[in-house]
């Protein structure tokens, strides 16, 4: 059990940098240290209604990624409601509220679910579910 709660206690501590250096990306627009993706990576967009998602691999969420970074410069990306849960020693998902806010607006609102994979002594986000809240 306590080997479980310091992996979640290391787990935890490494997503909440992952959440200082995406709000470093807002305000920089360097994402860098935000491309944390596995190379089979893939990212799984829904729009609001009932239309099919819209599926993302590795390179074109980065190039996206990079285009909503430079599109919200200079606003914070808050993760509001975050629930982590292991589901072994080698993964993890995180539930989360994404808010991007700029000038007290709320600009974009999106519920995401983070797949994360222990690979090679390093953390990486295998797949992603994000659905736009309107």
């Amino acid at each position: 059990m306590i080997e479980t709660e310091n992996l979640l206690k290391e787990f935890t501590n490494m997503h909440d940098q992952f959440i200082r250096d995406w709000n470093k990306a807002m305000q920089t627009g360097d994402t860098s240290a935000v491309e944390k993706m596995a190379d089979d990576y893939y990212v799984a967009f829904f729009k609001s209604g009932n239309e099919k998602p819209m599926f993302f691999n590795i390179d074109e969420a980065i190039d996206g990624m990079k285009q909503s970074v430079n599109h919200f410069l200079g606003a914070s990306k808050n993760f509001e409601n975050r629930v982590i849960r292991l589901r072994n020693q080698n993964n993890a998902v995180v539930f989360f509220e994404q808010l991007i806010i700029k000038d007290e607006k709320v600009l974009a609102r999106l519920f995401t679910i983070e797949n994360w994979e222990l690979r090679n002594g390093k953390w990486a986000i295998t797949r992603e579910i994000e659905e736009s809240i309107h």
